[in-house]
């Protein structure tokens, strides 16, 4: 049995805030304790007291507030019909991936329609694979998203227009 430092809890609360099946950290804790029946090996997480602070003081964060992330962009366009083209791609986007949020926005002069709540790159680029059959232009985009949605599913984001962003 290996013991981990605070890296692996950092990565441990990482994976638990991101979007897992509507896990908690508890029940990810006590899934990755459970000893794997192949090696007789399981995962023991040692938590800090600075880390469970950390993690209850993000909890407790105003709902507006914001952290660096990852999106996928399927579509950018300034042209004479971009509004209508980024309300066709976003109709597209939510009847293919229906539990992936979609995000359109207007950035003068550009319509931008951006997927996912990323909190890493590599979840991202995972993302983009995923998508990339569908919409072979898509590319990632740093963006600072709001903490409350991640964990959410498209279906649980408030909406305004059909989009979690001001309306256009």
């Amino acid at each position: 049995m290996k013991k981990f430092g605070f890296g692996c809890i950092a990565l441990l609360l990482a994976l638990a805030s991101a979007p897992l099946s509507g896990q908690t950290l508890d029940q990810f804790k006590r899934q990755a304790a459970q000893a794997d029946p192949s090696y007789n090996s399981r995962v023991v997480a040692t938590e800090h007291g600075s880390a469970a602070t950390v993690v209850h003081s993000m909890q407790a964060q105003p709902s507006g507030t914001k952290i660096p992330g990852y999106r996928v962009r399927i579509f950018l366009d300034n042209g004479q019909n971009a509004r209508a083209s980024a309300n066709g791609a976003i109709a597209r986007f939510r009847e293919i991936y229906p539990d992936i949020p979609a995000y359109l926005s207007y950035e003068n002069p550009y319509f931008k329609v951006t997927v996912g709540n990323c909190l890493t790159s590599e979840e991202a680029i995972i993302l983009l694979g995923k998508i990339r059959d569908a919409f072979d232009r898509a590319f990632l985009v740093r963006e600072e998203i709001s903490l409350s949605l991640f964990g959410e599913t498209a279906s649980s984001i408030p909406t305004s227009n059909g989009t979690s962003e001001p309306a256009i």
